[in-house]
């Protein structure tokens, strides 16, 4: 098996994109004897619900339709000490190459290391791990993530004509880098809007629950203030939502999200959440599916652009709000009509034409 790292080429131009030069793979399916090598796939989490849903699934998909590579598969449901385990497993077992979506990204640089050590070359998949000799990085543009929030956070208080309003920001989890820069990004906008931050707090795991205690007890704190809350994913909005519906704040606060996750398209629907954020999670996947596979083959690999000197692409987000779910995830086939439209929705969607 080559194991030898191929060199990434950047391409001089900012476009977002891919080419694996001289990689002509063959179509096959994964037979779990990884004749031609092994993937291992690390993701971060269970309550994010797209890589269980999307990340594993597509990545999956995609290897075994390069050729007869096994992929090893590990979730650390939010524990950096499991994901270690998982890692030196993978290496253990002969893993060709790591795809590694970090839970902390701090403490991956660990793994990075053990890999480097082993000549197993590292995809830091999604979130950019913070040291160590990466092959690849495939993510979104992060900040930009965090701006569309924002943009459309201030145009509906300023629509409600709340342009001062109190708002909490619920951050993401201080152990995932994407968190920091979804928070400057969203930073720089409400900074910029007159909108007045009662108060902020970073997640703990992106955990709902710690999100809707913590929201709790801000209701419990500022009351009738609080006209808005930023929440950098659909998890801690949902988190959020809960903790606002048990106080019954009324009138009921402008809520951010991100992920595309169905609860939040339905919350959207039904007036819970304002916006969230799409992700073309297909193009991610595969993506990384094949670089690794090129990582494997020994291919050079050319990459739009370099951040902190690894090879890198960056995908783009798109702000979803109730007046184009019918362009963004129902046309990308991401959630079909029938998946949002449950009976608890179907007025909801006639009323917005989601049909």
């Amino acid at each position: 098996m080559r194991r030898a790292r191929s060199t990434a080429l950047i391409a001089a131009t900012a476009v977002v994109g891919l080419a694996l030069a001289g990689c002509t793979p063959e179509s096959g399916q994964v037979d779990g004897s990884g004749d031609d090598g092994t993937i291992a796939l690390l993701l971060p989490d269970a309550k994010t619900a797209r890589y269980e849903t999307f990340d594993r699934p597509i990545f999956e998909e995609r290897v075994a339709e390069l050729g007869p590579y096994q992929v090893l598969y590990s979730n650390a449901d939010g524990d950096a000490t499991k994901q270690q385990q998982q890692a030196e497993s993978a290496l253990a077992a002969g893993a060709d190459v790591l795809v590694l979506d970090a839970f902390d990204t701090q403490a991956a640089v660990s793994i990075v290391r053990s890999a480097n050590a082993a000549g197993v070359p590292v995809i830091s998949y999604d979130r950019l791990i913070a040291g160590g000799e990466l092959a690849y990085y495939i993510s979104f543009d992060n900040e930009l993530v965090g701006d569309l929030q924002a943009t459309e956070f201030v145009r509906a208080l300023e629509e409600d004509g709340k342009g001062s309003a109190g708002v909490l920001m619920v951050n993401g989890s201080p152990t995932d880098s994407n968190a920091s820069q979804f928070k400057d990004g969203a930073r720089r906008v409400i900074d910029a809007s007159g909108l007045r931050v009662l108060a902020e707090y970073d997640t703990p795991g992106w955990s709902p629950e710690k999100a809707q205690e913590w929201v709790a007890g801000q209701i419990a704190q500022y009351a009738d203030q609080i006209e808005g809350v930023y929440a950098a994913n659909d998890g801690v909005a949902g988190g959020a939502v809960s903790a606002l519906k048990a106080a019954n704040v009324s009138p009921f606060p402008i809520v951010t999200g991100q992920d595309a996750e169905l609860t939040a398209i339905q919350r959207i629907l039904t007036g819970d959440q304002e916006m969230t954020v799409y992700k073309a999670i297909r193009p991610q996947a595969e993506r990384a599916a094949e670089v690794a596979v090129a990582l494997i083959e020994g291919e050079e690999i050319i990459a739009p652009l370099e951040i902190q000197g690894t090879p890198a692409t960056l995908l783009q987000p798109v702000a979803v709000t109730i007046e184009n779910i019918m362009d963004t995830v129902v046309a990308d086939g991401f959630w079909t009509v029938e998946d949002i439209c449950t009976p608890a929705v179907a007025a909801a969607c006639e009323a917005a034409g989601i049909r």
